[in-house]
């Protein structure tokens, strides 16, 4: 039974990150489609809503019940995996994910009010969250050391900065573009 709860967590879990990794991309998206013309704006901003409700409704929140309930379910049938350190800090980690995944629900309601007022570069920053939770995720329970994993999200969080740093350049470079093209005409 163990093994068969374990596949339905993964699966579950894959979905869970699936839905809140694309949720966010609409996030971004939707945030971008409030600096178009009216209307622009209108018809974008309805469409991402309705992309963003079903996302959510039908994929994302029902993933993140059942991954907790085959999770759980694990945890019943094999109470010895809360006997080990590294398992402590797993479910430290997926209480942080849940905070975020109500915090991504509360940006949802927002939208759905038509109340969502953040910039689309938020929410690229925001989508780091669930990168940096999912990393020292998978590195605890393959490595099953509480400590080890920290070297993981160290090096992942390091590549996050230099990622920053190379967007901002980007859009450094881009907006500098721009306003050149702006200039020869």
């Amino acid at each position: 039974m163990y093994l068969y709860l374990k596949a339905l967590h993964i699966i579950f879990v894959v979905c869970w990150f699936a839905g809140l990794f694309y949720v966010v991309r609409l996030f971004v998206y939707y945030a971008e489609a409030q600096d178009k013309t009216e209307i622009e704006k209108n018809i974008l901003s309805d469409q991402y809503r309705l992309m963003i409700k079903r996302l959510w409704s039908i994929i994302t929140f029902p993933s993140a019940i059942l991954a907790t309930i085959f999770g759980v379910g694990m945890l019943v049938e094999n109470p010895s995996l809360l006997q080990m350190p590294w398992m402590h800090v797993k479910l430290l980690f997926v209480v942080l994910l849940w905070i975020y995944h109500f915090r991504c629900q509360q940006f949802v309601t927002q939208i759905n009010q038509n109340q969502m007022h953040r910039k689309s570069s938020f929410f690229r920053v925001w989508n780091e969250g669930a990168t940096l939770i999912l990393f020292s995720v998978v590195f605890l329970v393959v490595l099953k050391n509480a400590i080890n994993w920290i070297f993981g999200v160290i090096g992942l969080l390091s590549l996050f900065i230099l990622l920053m740093i190379g967007y901002k350049w980007y859009k450094r470079v881009r907006l500098r573009k721009n306003k050149d093209e702006k200039h020869k005409f």
